[in-house]
């Protein structure tokens, strides 16, 4: 049987819509020569009011330096003690004072349902600081990000960093 067609008086049905990524508001690069340029820069992102409710992103090959510079971010906060990547947890979760730090690590994020199995959906909808290296293995889970690091490796210790503003509250971030 054939399906009915729509009549002009009737509503016009018509699916949403969905952006796989925010728009990019505002983007600039940067050239880490080395270790301490990184450290450099996630001390001046830790000072900007607009990054304790912000989702960040990071993109880039193994060995690109994402974990580093989250560990740089996380000690410009003051989180204090062991770091540890949370490559085989997902998460690994940091407390300063009231501000709630979330560090995802995605790469072995295989099945959409670990998603919801986690309750990844709580942790991002709670206020504080969101750190997703991997987004892409979660892709379509995640919410918009409000600013982007995408690192490409130039050399021994050298990187170049891509940063892309994808809210409002990203172009903060880069001021």
């Amino acid at each position: 049987m054939r399906p009915r067609p729509q009549l002009l008086d009737e509503p016009l049905h018509v699916e949403p819509m969905t952006l796989l990524h925010a728009p990019i508001l505002e983007s600039r690069t940067l050239h880490w020569r080395n270790e301490a340029d990184c450290a450099a820069f996630a001390a001046l992102l830790a000072r900007q009011p607009a990054l304790r409710d912000a989702h960040v992103e990071l993109h880039g090959p193994l060995g690109a330096g994402k974990t580093t510079f989250v560990r740089h971010l996380l000690r410009a906060l003051g989180v204090t003690g062991r770091i540890k990547s949370p490559t085989y947890t997902v998460l690994e979760p940091h407390h300063v004072g009231d501000l709630a730090i979330s560090h995802f690590d995605f790469y072995r994020f295989d099945d959409p349902r670990e998603w919801e199995d986690a309750g990844l959906r709580e942790v991002f909808a709670a206020p504080g600081l969101k750190l997703s290296e991997w987004p892409q293995k979660a892709a379509g889970q995640l919410p918009p990000a409000d600013l982007r690091l995408h690192l490409a490796v130039r050399g021994d210790t050298a990187r170049e960093v891509r940063l892309e503003a994808c809210s409002e509250r990203g172009e903060a971030l880069l001021r």
